[in-house]
């Protein structure tokens, strides 16, 4: 990814959530650069990711797709690597 501009990617995670941390850490470790929003701070982003089927944490938001849970699958194919 050095040479094309990464897409962005939102994390929406709370602070108590095991699967954010190791989302946070996938995303550290492959040198990815994420803006993390707490939806437990912020009302209007949980109401976000409910409005796009996401029940709960973490959710991964690429470009204009949402990814419910720490799907590395998924996030590998939006992210194109």
């Amino acid at each position: 990814m050095e040479d094309k501009k990464q897409k962005s990617v939102t994390l929406y995670s709370s602070p108590s959530c095991v699967w954010c941390v190791r989302a946070k850490n996938y995303f550290r470790k492959n040198n990815i650069k994420i803006k993390i929003i707490d939806v437990t701070k912020d009302i209007k982003s949980a109401q976000d990711c409910a409005e796009h089927g996401c029940r709960g944490v973490p959710v991964v938001k690429i470009s204009t797709k949402w990814i419910c849970g720490f799907d590395k699958v998924e996030i590998e194919r939006a992210l194109g690597i």
